[in-house]
């Protein structure tokens, strides 16, 4: 599992940093232009790290799959050779999938307009401003990402079938409870990820309510990388076990500095 999460922080990481810090310096300087070839890499890297995101939190379903229907042969099935191969599988798998659109959008004319109405670089807006004629584009763009992102979502979906099948037959609750938690974070991001993401690549008219999808794009690229740490680390119980302990240990430090005072308050004086 925690394999798994680190490729998903190092992937959130990646997945941000090609964005929002080219678009918080064009809002402070001012400069909203880009390069050609720096338009085409930054759109390359976002959907490399947002395809691997995808893949990898289908292997995190598939992981809970094994974890709790299988937890038997849990050590012996998901070993770490397989972990690193499932892994390097979906990074490689990541790093294929944009590549066709971008070499095909590089060849384009783009002799129209220049103005990109979107805050970075999103395939959609760079479709329509390469050629006057885009629907063969538009097709290839959408099978790729329904391929993608419904091939994925079908995997956690089946994944969470069994898993809440095998739940409903654990006899006590403090074991459906303990099942569920370990399933409750993993279950959020999907929630939020999958349901933004398929609401702006896979909808019939996607591409065509730009201000709409700029709306969407903050949220499924700003908004849900900073509230993932959030969810695994509330719903985690080593993680809050952890952070008691660090805060335990630096309010001891500080009180052998003197710097943790007590207060007494007087008690409040009648009036009469």
């Amino acid at each position: 599992m925690y394999l798994f999460l680190t490729n998903f922080s190092f992937l959130e990481i990646g997945y941000t940093t090609v964005t929002v810090p080219r678009m918080l310096a064009d809002l402070l300087s001012g400069n909203k232009s880009i390069s050609f070839k720096s338009c085409l890499t930054q759109m390359y890297f976002f959907f490399l790290f947002g395809t691997t995101e995808f893949f990898i939190l289908a292997l995190m379903g598939f992981d809970r799959y094994m974890a709790i229907c299988h937890p038997l042969h849990y050590t012996n099935i998901m070993n770490k050779r397989l972990c690193y191969k499932l892994i390097f599988g979906s990074w490689i798998s990541g790093c294929m999938t944009p590549t066709v659109p971008t070499i095909v959008l590089s060849q384009k004319p783009f002799c129209g307009s220049k103005i990109i109405n979107h805050f970075f670089c999103d395939v959609g807006p760079i479709v329509k401003l390469s050629s006057p004629d885009t629907f063969f584009l538009d097709i290839f763009v959408f099978m790729i990402s329904a391929v993608i992102v419904l091939g994925s979502l079908l995997l956690v979906t089946v994944s969470y079938i069994f898993i809440i099948s095998a739940i409903l037959r654990i006899s006590s609750s403090s074991g459906r409870h303990k099942a569920f938690s370990t399933c409750a974070s993993h279950f959020s991001v999907v929630t939020i990820f999958f349901g933004t993401v398929i609401f702006m690549y896979i909808r019939p008219t996607s591409g065509e309510n730009f201000e709409m999808d700029k709306a969407i794009s903050v949220f499924y690229s700003v908004v849900t990388p900073a509230m993932n740490p959030l969810i695994y680390s509330l719903r985690n119980n080593e993680v809050k076990k952890s952070l008691a302990k660090s805060f335990q240990r630096s309010r001891n430090s500080w009180s052998d500095m003197g710097i943790v005072y007590s207060i007494k308050f007087k008690p409040h004086s009648r009036v009469h």
